[in-house]
C-alpha cells in the first residue's frame, strides 16, 4: 500500500510481519498481539520495531514500551470511526510518543488536516485522491483554535 509523508509518496522502510510468520532481518511492524506474546524475543533482535494497533486498543499500557517503537500504526477501518484520532492524541500528548505515527485504512482527503492535527505524520492508503488533494486540504485552515500535536499555535493561546 502506498505511503505518503507531506503529501508525497515515500519508500516504506518497514516490513509488516503477520502473526506466526518468520521474523526477517530489518525494520519490522508486528501486531499488538504478537508484541505482547513475543516481546523479549523481538527486543533481542536489536533491530527497529514497530507495532500496529487495532482501533479498539487502549494505548496507555504501551507507555513503558514506546521507547522501543520507531513507528506506531493505527487503523481507521471506516471514515466514520474516530477512535484512531483519540489513540493518536493520547500517544502524542499524554504518553509522549515522538516516533512515526502512521494511519492506515479508510483515509479520506477531507480528514488529512485533522489527522495531522492529532499527530499522524505518515498515511498508508490506496486512495489516489489523498495524495492528489493533499495541498488543497491544508489551504482552508490558516488558523486553529485549539493546541494539538501538530504544534501549530492556537490563535487564542496566551503566547498568540
Amino acid at each position: 500500500m502506498p505511503l505518503l509523508k507531506g503529501g508525497k509518496p515515500v519508500a516504506d522502510p518497514w516490513r509488516r510481519v503477520a502473526d506466526g510468520d518468520p521474523v526477517p532481518d530489518g525494520p519490522i511492524i508486528v501486531s499488538l498481539a504478537r508484541w505482547q506474546s513475543e516481546r523479549e524475543t523481538l527486543l533481542a533482535r536489536g533491530q527497529k520495531l514497530g507495532v500496529a494497533l487495532p482501533n479498539t486498543a487502549d494505548v496507555a499500557p504501551l507507555q513503558p514500551d514506546l521507547v522501543h517503537f520507531g513507528v506506531v500504526v493505527l487503523n481507521l477501518p471506516k471514515f466514520t470511526d474516530g477512535r484512531a484520532y483519540s489513540q493518536a492524541r493520547r500517544l502524542r500528548d499524554q504518553l509522549g510518543f515522538a516516533g512515526e505515527l502512521r494511519v492506515t485504512g479508510q483515509v479520506l482527503p477531507d480528514q488529512i488536516f485533522f489527522l495531522q492535527r492529532v499527530g499522524f505524520d505518515t498515511f498508508e492508503t490506496d486512495d489516489p485522491r489523498v495524495a492528489a488533494r493533499w495541498s488543497e486540504t491544508q489551504a482552508p485552515f490558516s488558523a486553529v483554535y485549539q493546541p494539538a500535536a501538530d504544534g501549530r499555535r492556537a490563535i487564542l493561546s496566551p503566547e498568540g
